[in-house]
C-alpha cells in the first residue's frame, strides 16, 4: 500500500478529533441544555483529561459557552445553524426523520398539525408492511380522538376549550366522548410529554405521539407512530417512547425551537 493511501490513526487524527467533538455536542439536549464536565464525561465515555482539553478549546472557539461550573452549546452555533435551514421547508426537514423513525419501528410515522377543529396529516413515511392502517398526506381527522389529538390539545389550551364544548362523536367504543375525560387526557399528555392510545380513533389501531415546538416554545404539531394493535400493543408502544421523544426533540432543534416554560404544568 502506498504511503499516501494510509490514514493517520494517532490521537491527532482530525477525523477522530471531530468524532469526539461531535460526541460532546451531542451530549447536550433540550431537556439537559447545561452540563458539567463530569456529566459530559459520563455522557461521552471519554477520559477526563480528553474532555477537559476539548471543552476548553470549544469554549475558546465559541462552540460552547461557560455558565459558572457548567457549559451549554454556544450562541455561535445558532449563528451557523440559521443559514443551514434557511429556504428549506419545515416538512423537507422533518421527512428524513420520519423515515428514520419508520425504519426503526417498522410502522407508519406521520406529522400532524391542527387546523380549525381538525388535525391534518402534513407529512408521512408509510410502513412497508402489507397490513397497514390507511393514512395519506392531507387526510383530515377529528381533533378529539387519537394520540396526536391529545398532543395538539395538551399544548393548545384555547383549542382544547373550543373542542370540549363541541359534540365529541364516538368513533369506536374507546373514543373519548366527555369533555371531562378529554381534559384529563390533555393534562396527562402534558404531564408525561407524550400520548399513547389504543383503539380510540380506529378499532384495532394504536398510536403514540409527541410534541414539536418552535423558537418561542409554541406547539408546531405532533409526530406520531401508528399501526395495527396486532403489532403495536401498549407494551410495544411504551418501548418506543424514547425513540419517539428523541425524534420530536430533533425536529424541535431543527426548527431552532425550545420546550415551553413549565411544559409539565
Amino acid at each position: 500500500m502506498a504511503a499516501s493511501d494510509t490514514k493517520p490513526q494517532g490521537p491527532n487524527n482530525p477525523l477522530l478529533v471531530l468524532g469526539k467533538i461531535s460526541a460532546i455536542l451531542d451530549a447536550f439536549t433540550l431537556s439537559r441544555p447545561t452540563l458539567t464536565l463530569t456529566e459530559i464525561r459520563e455522557a461521552t465515555g471519554m477520559p477526563t483529561s480528553t474532555v477537559q482539553r476539548l471543552v476548553t478549546n470549544l469554549v475558546a472557539q465559541g462552540f460552547l459557552d461557560r455558565e459558572e461550573d457548567s457549559f451549554r452549546v454556544g450562541m455561535k452555533m445558532a449563528y451557523w445553524a440559521a443559514p443551514a435551514t434557511r429556504g428549506i421547508e419545515m416538512l423537507d426537514l422533518f421527512t428524513p426523520l420520519l423515515k428514520d423513525l419508520r425504519d426503526l419501528t417498522g410502522e407508519t410515522t406521520a406529522f400532524f398539525k391542527a387546523e380549525e377543529a381538525y388535525r391534518v396529516c402534513v407529512a408521512l413515511a408509510e410502513t412497508r408492511h402489507a397490513l397497514r392502517r390507511e393514512m395519506h398526506v392531507g387526510r383530515i381527522l377529528p381533533l378529539h380522538a387519537g394520540s396526536a389529538s391529545h398532543v395538539l390539545l395538551a399544548w393548545r389550551p384555547e383549542l382544547l376549550e373550543k373542542i370540549r364544548h363541541s359534540p365529541l362523536q364516538p368513533l369506536t367504543e374507546f373514543t373519548i366522548t366527555s369533555s371531562q375525560d378529554l381534559e384529563a387526557a390533555a393534562r396527562r399528555t402534558r404531564r408525561d410529554g407524550f400520548s399513547i392510545t389504543v383503539g380510540e380513533r380506529d378499532d384495532g389501531a394504536s398510536g403514540l405521539s409527541a410534541p414539536v415546538f418552535d423558537a418561542s416554545g409554541v406547539l408546531i404539531g405532533a409526530v406520531t407512530i401508528s399501526g395495527p394493535t396486532l403489532r403495536m400493543p401498549r407494551s410495544v408502544c411504551e418501548g418506543w417512547v424514547e425513540s419517539l421523544l428523541s425524534t420530536a426533540e430533533r425536529m424541535t432543534r431543527l426548527m431552532g425551537g425550545r420546550f415551553p416554560d413549565e411544559a409539565g404544568s
